[in-house]
């Protein structure tokens, strides 16, 4: 029996340390080396300060601004969650007639225009940073009178910021909130 206590106490050590230790570190250092700014959390930096991760949505909420999906966290990132809520669900029915109402009073939206259904529906984690093409080309008109820029450009900075399928063929084309915001600032501050 000591030699099988031995023996386990042994295989616990050595598998601590390879699975603790030298694999977690191994996984650290080829990802510092190969991909340094996403290893380090995406993050952007304006005039030395940290304004955000390109991986975390983050809540814009004024004219001048597109706005990310909505949250059912409200966009704090140490708080990931979605609603939990069935397709049926009368609360998330409401929800989602409440949230269409809005998005189209706020961009100024006939009753008859179909409202993207990332407009209105929050992502699993509560912090997608990207929101569909026809989400952006909607908000553009309403972004583009607050700040006084012309239509034209607005849609060019969101052709500018449009992330492709991944690998080609997965998902859809989206539109990185908060680097098209950041554009916005620096086009027109």
């Amino acid at each position: 029996m000591i030699r099988n206590l031995v023996t386990a106490v042994g295989m616990l050590a050595l598998f601590t340390l390879v699975t603790g230790l030298a694999y977690p570190l191994t996984v650290t250092g080829a990802a510092q080396a190969l991909f340094p700014h996403q290893a380090d959390g995406s993050l952007l930096e304006r005039d030395g300060r940290v304004v955000g991760s390109e991986q975390l949505a983050q809540g814009f909420t004024g004219q001048g601004y597109f706005h990310p999906r909505p949250s059912d966290v409200d966009h704090d990132g140490a708080a990931s969650g979605g609603a939990n809520l069935g397709p049926l669900d009368e609360g998330l029915l409401e929800d989602f007639a409440d949230r269409t109402e809005e998005y189209r009073t706020v961009n100024g939206l006939p009753e008859d225009l179909p409202v993207p259904v990332d407009a209105v529906t929050a992502s699993a984690s509560g912090l997608d940073p990207h929101i569909s093409v026809a989400n952006a080309r909607l908000q553009a008109g309403r972004v583009a009178e607050a700040r006084g820029l012309p239509a034209e450009d607005v849609q060019a900075l969101i052709g500018e910021h449009t992330a492709p399928r991944a690998a080609g063929v997965l998902g859809e084309p989206g539109v990185n909130v908060l680097t098209l915001n950041l554009a916005l600032d620096e086009a027109a501050p």
